[in-house]
């Protein structure tokens, strides 16, 4: 029989005593990794943040939420991340902390980058002013302040082509974001750029650029096809068509266009919201550049904030003679080639 070196042994029985110690201190299962809620409790101290830099070692990273009051122990931290398999997946970033919260909840927010106390949820296509309501009721800042920070310049390649004080709409990258208290409305709208940078990568821009897309071209009909598209497969038949239509010349005929028209008016969003359901038509001729039934080409810039998926779909089309499609009570579409099977789809679905 072999016997464990003293020093082996010794390790073990701390191993050990720390799982036991993290089980006791937070309830739940380890490995299975609660999931946590965004609310931080009251702590004994004021919010501090913590610098984390790339390369640095959890035992580097455990001194530094001792030293700043965040955690009781680096030692336990360092103990605690090597259980849960965090060891290189621990992120950079500058982190606010509350002191006092448990060593679990700070190893699993460096862990995913949740670098503030405060989240919010961008879902897909909202416009602006959309995301400036979530941001407010989630407590990150002001609506107001968010909107007039939400307009050029700012210094990323992608807004080169834009002149002095035009909207971010278009932008504003969707996706779940953590954010320090009282944050800078500038630094808040950065956030979603920089996040918009990494997705529409340089080799999507490039390879847009191969096709003869403008950045703004894409995401502009990325818009279109995210507030039009209700199934993931059906974006990239739905790029070819627009793409198909814009160059024969024939209009866009899109209602998400009209709707984004009509909710520029306040008295419109107040009874129908900024997405107005039941276009009349009425609706389809209001006097606007964005409405593209009656104005060919694209909107004179982003209807929404696409997501990524929607902006691959305008890149990389299905290749379709398709030249429309109506909506099915399921929310999925009917394409047709021509405009006698588009007219009997018409009769059909609608």
């Amino acid at each position: 029989m072999r016997f464990l070196p003293v020093a082996g042994f010794v390790l073990a029985l701390v191993l050990v005593g720390a799982a036991i110690w993290q089980i006791m201190e937070t309830p739940g299962s380890v490995i299975g990794e609660p999931d946590l809620s965004p609310e931080v409790t009251a702590a004994p101290g004021p919010p501090v943040v913590v610098p984390i830099n790339s390369g640095e070692s959890p035992d580097d990273i455990g001194k530094k939420l001792e030293a700043a009051g965040v955690i009781e122990s680096a030692l336990h931290f360092r103990i605690l991340v090597s259980l849960l398999g965090y060891e290189g997946l621990l992120q950079a970033g500058d982190y606010e902390f509350d002191q006092g919260i448990s060593t679990l909840e700070a190893a699993q927010r460096i862990r995913h980058g949740r670098t503030g106390p405060l989240q919010a949820t961008i879902p897909e296509g909202l416009r602006r002013e959309e995301i400036a309501a979530i941001l407010e009721q989630e407590g990150v800042i002001a609506a107001d302040a968010f909107l007039a920070a939400a307009v050029t310049p700012y210094d990323f390649d992608f807004l080169g082509d834009l002149p002095p004080a035009t909207s971010l709409e278009g932008y504003l990258f969707p996706a779940t974001y953590s954010f320090r208290r009282n944050m800078a409305p500038e630094e808040v709208v950065r956030t979603f750029l920089e996040a918009f940078d990494q997705n529409f990568s340089l080799e999507l821009r490039q390879e847009a650029q191969a096709k003869g897309l403008g950045i703004r071209d894409v995401v502009s009909l990325a818009s279109v096809i995210e507030r039009e598209a209700q199934l993931p497969e059906e974006r990239p038949i739905m790029a070819q068509v627009f793409l198909k239509r814009l160059r024969t010349g024939i209009p866009l005929e899109a209602d998400p266009t009209v709707q984004y028209a009509l909710a520029n008016d306040p008295a419109s969003v107040a009874e129908h919201g900024y997405w107005k359901q039941g276009l009349t038509i009425a609706d389809l001729g209001v006097d606007s550049p964005y409405n593209t039934y009656l104005n060919n080409g694209l909107p004179p810039g982003p209807i929404g904030n696409p997501g990524i998926d929607a902006i691959i779909a305008v890149i990389r089309p299905t290749e379709t003679n398709y030249l429309y499609f109506v909506a099915k009570p399921d929310g999925s579409h009917a394409f047709a080639e021509t405009l006698e099977e588009h007219q009997q789809n018409i009769e059909l679905y609608q």
